[in-house]
């Protein structure tokens, strides 16, 4: 019999992922980021530290700020920021420019996008009854809390009931009355991934518009955004993007529906004229319809040096990775934990599965706790899930077999 921590040729864990990591040929962005010597598995809720932005940030507060003052938001960009990182973003979601804007929160963007498709599908009750009313809302019945909330308010508001619904069960609730659909593309809790272009065509099949929270896939796996004819989507930057805590979040508006984009938060920087200072609100063309007030400078430029570890990186390489990584996980787990000790809820099929490995196990929290101890850092979420996230950008092979073997020994 081979040994424990031996697989089945007889080859240890540690001298595979060594093996794996040497191979890698991502591995040297690894170095683009500030780390330690503690195992990062918590990049699903907070990216690493890139290089690139101290120095930014220190130029941007020093020289822009500090030196130039109000010139800046024209000599150094301060003013199109919005629009240019939202470039910079678009390849990584499968988008073509001039569709995505970077500015606000997920929440404030996750409202603007699902009653902005209420009224792309010309839906609210308003007081009206019959057939050809658009009257209801799905949403995500697993999605982030956050998302369940804004979309019940945005249902409020225009007069739409609020149907949660299970993700794979979307096709056969979607009827004559449904306006929008709000999902999430990867479960926050169990790391499974929906799928994204089946369910957008049942949405467009049936005459309403999609909306996808894009907070757990972006920067981890293809998303396609203009391929699959999705509406429109909204996107946080704090985890794969590495954009630091509290960074900007996108809109992303589908050219073909910008000129019917009609925002519930028309701000001065959206208009299509802001220096005009007129009463009325005439938005701006394209994805600029996305933008409300002004810009949080500091952490929108942060975010933009960030994105510069991605010069060069290809999506599919970060996929095949992240598959290859939850694989050795999985696969380190089942010899080094006792049999019995840990559940994984995360889909086995790669189809399934997007850049996280989620664990039930008794408790969870204070295992948790014994992880980061011992230095390996992921996160829990109630009541009993053990989550760990991985970026294929700093994250190796050799940092997943360490992190197995300390779950192992806590059991």
């Amino acid at each position: 019999m081979s040994e424990p921590y031996a697989d089945a040729g007889g080859e240890s864990y540690a001298g595979r992922a060594a093996a794996l990591d040497a191979a890698d040929e991502l591995a040297e962005l690894r170095a683009r980021f500030v780390l330690d010597d503690t195992v990062y598995l918590d990049g699903n809720s907070l990216g690493a530290l890139p290089r690139s932005v101290p120095g930014r940030v220190e130029d941007v507060v020093r020289r822009q700020w500090g030196s130039l003052r109000i010139r800046s938001w024209d000599e150094s960009g301060w003013w199109t920021a919005p629009e240019r990182i939202g470039d910079r973003i678009a390849p990584l979601v499968g988008a073509a420019p001039g569709q995505i804007v970077v500015g606000d929160s997920t929440s404030v963007n996750v409202f603007k996008a699902v009653v902005g498709a209420v009224r792309l599908a010309g839906g609210g009750a308003d007081g009206r009854e019959g057939p050809g009313v658009r009257d209801e809302i799905l949403v995500d019945a697993t999605t982030f809390p956050t998302d369940g909330y804004i979309a019940a308010s945005a249902a409020r508001l225009t007069g739409c009931t609020l149907r949660p619904v299970a993700p794979d069960e979307v096709p056969d609730a979607l009827g004559g009355r449904t306006a929008a659909v709000l999902l999430n593309h990867v479960d926050y809790r169990t790391g499974r991934l929906h799928d994204l272009p089946a369910l957008t065509a049942a949405i467009r099949a049936a005459g309403a518009v999609s909306v996808w929270d894009l907070c757990h896939s972006a920067g981890a796996l293809p998303v396609g955004l203009d391929e699959h004819g999705v509406d429109l989507a909204v996107g946080c930057t704090y985890k794969y993007l590495n954009g630091g805590p509290g960074s900007p979040a996108y809109l992303y508006v589908r050219r073909d529906h910008q000129a019917r984009f009609d925002s519930p938060l028309p701000g001065w920087n959206s208009h299509a004229d802001p220096f005009g200072m007129t009463p009325d609100h005439v938005p701006a063309d394209g994805a600029l319809r996305g933008r409300v007030g002004t810009p949080d400078i500091l952490s929108m430029l942060a975010l933009e040096a960030a994105l510069e570890v991605w010069d060069d990186v290809s999506i599919e390489a970060v996929r095949a990775k992240s598959l290859a990584l939850t694989d050795f996980f999985l696969e380190c787990v089942a010899v080094y934990v006792p049999a019995g000790a840990v559940e994984s809820v995360t889909p086995a099929g790669h189809g399934e599965r997007g850049s996280q490995v989620a664990l039930r196990c008794a408790d969870a929290g204070g295992v948790m706790r014994r992880l980061i101890e011992q230095g390996v850092i992921g996160d829990f979420r109630e009541p009993d899930i053990l989550r760990f996230g991985f970026t294929p950008l700093y994250v190796g092979f050799g940092d997943v077999e360490r992190a197995a073997g300390v779950l192992g020994g806590l059991f």
